[in-house]
């Protein structure tokens, strides 16, 4: 993402988001912006709201109110499908892999997933119902296969590829997930507690690879519980507390607000 548009596309936008359940408010007239080049950490207590916010930016979720903006475009009336195809992926706090499938293919359906690649292609002289010529379906079959190749070496499970995801260990399992987001060429990157499960080392990895994604031009934003890393990798973060904002600001000076420790234990 070198040029000034790519750039442009790659900021996400929360303006009044509003998601009720029942007479319950969990998120109350949210704002929120994860710009490019940088990462951006929303933190709280549990039950502040930080995961029904991000449902409604991924789009599994419909705010009641409020829009959610993807570069300039609205996308809140948008589901979770097309924003992927826009250039938004998300992880999940619990672990979503396809268990029977090896590591590389559940890699590869994060590529495949952005590229809308469709089933068998038919005959050469006729085209796919996805409107592709065959040379145009070997080009995206290269695309996929790059990029699968790519997100596996980022975060060093070459070695396993050929394995079932079903029988890795739970950390082994995060970076799957993580590579599965990646290898789908995202300009925004939502993460729900990434470094859950991860050791030490597998953790230097993510912060290695998180930072480098945002030096490329990527917007990250990250739900995080563990202080340290928050302090460590965020160049801003946005604390929610009761379901709304309650601090928001450069790293530091949020995890040091007063709102923010008495709300959010985590601190210390």
């Amino acid at each position: 993402m070198s040029n000034s548009h790519d750039r442009a596309a790659a900021r996400l936008t929360a303006r009044g988001i509003v998601r009720r359940y029942g007479g319950i408010e969990a998120v109350g007239g949210v704002d929120l912006v994860a710009p490019p080049g940088r990462i951006t950490a929303l933190v709280g207590p549990n039950g502040a709201g930080k995961s029904t916010l991000f449902d409604c930016l991924a789009g599994t979720v419909r705010p009641d109110a409020g829009r959610v903006l993807l570069g300039g475009r609205d996308v809140t009336g948008l589901p979770a499908h097309r924003r992927v195809r826009l250039g938004l992926a998300r992880t999940f706090q619990q672990i979503a892999v396809f268990p029977t499938l090896s590591v590389a293919d559940n890699v590869r359906v994060g590529a495949e997933q952005r590229t809308g690649r469709a089933g068998p292609a038919g005959p050469a002289e006729a085209r796919t119902v996805t409107g592709q010529t065959l040379a145009e379906r070997t080009l995206t079959e290269r695309t996929v296969t790059e990029r699968t190749v790519g997100a596996l070496r980022l975060f060093g499970l070459q070695g396993l590829a050929a394995e079932p995801a079903g029988a890795q260990p739970t950390g082994v399992l995060r970076l799957v997930e993580l590579a599965r987001a990646l290898a789908g060429g995202p300009r925004v990157l939502l993460l729900d507690e990434p470094a859950a499960g991860l050791d030490a080392a597998q953790t230097a990895r993510l912060v290695s690879v998180l930072r480098g994604l945002a030096e490329r031009g990527m917007a990250l934003l990250l739900v995080e519980h563990d202080a340290e890393l928050v302090a460590e990798l965020a160049d801003t973060v946005y604390a929610m507390a009761g379901g709304r904002m309650v601090a928001a600001g450069p790293t530091a000076t949020v995890l040091a607000d007063p709102r923010v420790t008495r709300a959010w234990g985590a601190v210390g």
